[in-house]
């Protein structure tokens, strides 16, 4: 029968090797170039060590940007945001998708690069408006990765993000793009101050990305009143005022938070690290494909596509 300081000794080994599983990608992630490899910097943290939480921040990112009147309203006049919310959703996410994927210079990236470009420019866009979406993407990963994952980013790593959607920025030709995460947090921080309003037409869009969020796993299980509760739950003081939604109490906040707080203890604890990469094309809130898709078929084009179709050169993806 074994003693107490064997089993205690073959317990701190446990322990130990666990926590080197665990911790091996971040191992992998520090011996990457935070500048000349920040694409894959971005693609191992969204796809294997944080594919939830990450997939989730930028989903809260975008919402965000519905609260500035010129961003909000303009998508709600292309009438997609609201119609169609589910093809809206699984555009961006294969979109945005496609350079962590296949890296920027690859005929994929650059395609899902190219077509964001053509839909863009055919709205009245400022400068400002794109900085501060490219913004959100680059600050509300950091923040929620650090306050409900199973980790904190290392410096290393926000370094890594913050040059991935540096990258970005400049292939969507975006002027004025700072030069570090510090840089980023205080534009998005000083442009929501100064631009964050109520909107009749922004707030038409925020309830219908509400209303797509309920029928997600495991949301839909929920009735669609507590759904929304949750998601208030989430929102700063800002956000609130700028929807005029109903401020949540303080024990909704403290649950809300508090069990995606538990989620990131029960992975570091009891979860085997994830081996295979989860890119947004195989994820199950991606539901408007199922047969595969073409990149000449997604983004919002009115009126008609500047792209045209069958065109045996532009790349195609497949879902999985």
């Amino acid at each position: 029968m074994p003693s107490v300081s064997t089993l205690v000794t073959r317990t701190r080994a446990a322990v130990r090797d666990r926590i080197t599983t665990r911790y091996r990608l971040r191992g992998e992630i520090a011996r990457l170039d935070a500048s000349d490899d920040a694409q894959l910097v971005a693609q191992s943290l969204a796809t294997r060590e944080f594919p939830w939480g990450i997939t989730q921040s930028l989903s809260f990112a975008l919402f965000r940007t519905y609260a500035v009147p010129s961003i909000g309203e303009l998508l709600y006049d292309t009438g997609e945001f609201t119609e169609h919310p589910q093809k809206r959703y699984d555009d961006t996410v294969l979109l945005l998708d496609a350079p962590v994927e296949h890296g920027f210079d690859s005929p994929r990236g650059r395609a899902g690069i190219r077509r964001i470009n053509q839909m863009h420019a055919m709205y009245d866009i400022s400068n400002d408006d794109m900085l501060y979406v490219l913004s959100t993407f680059v600050v509300c990963p950091v923040e929620w990765v650090n306050s409900y994952e199973w980790r904190s980013l290392t410096r290393h790593e926000v370094v890594g993000l913050t040059n991935h959607y540096r990258k970005l920025g400049k292939h969507m030709a975006i002027k004025d793009i700072p030069e570090t995460y510090e840089g980023f947090k205080e534009f998005y921080e000083s442009y929501e101050t100064a631009n964050f309003a109520f909107s009749p037409k922004s707030l038409a869009v925020a309830d219908s990305t509400l209303d797509l969020l309920g029928t997600f796993m495991p949301y839909r299980l929920l009735p669609r009143a507590v759904v929304r509760r949750m998601s208030f739950a989430l929102m700063d003081d800002r956000l609130l005022h700028a929807f005029a939604y109903p401020k949540p109490t303080a024990i909704e906040r403290v649950l809300v938070r508090g069990g995606l707080k538990a989620r990131g203890l029960a992975i570091r604890l009891f979860a085997a690290p994830r081996r295979d990469p989860l890119f947004g094309r195989m994820t199950k809130e991606v539901r408007g494909y199922p047969n595969g898709y073409e990149i000449e078929d997604l983004g919002t084009f009115t009126p008609g596509c500047p792209v045209p179709h069958g065109n045996p050169a532009e790349p195609s993806l497949i879902a999985e």
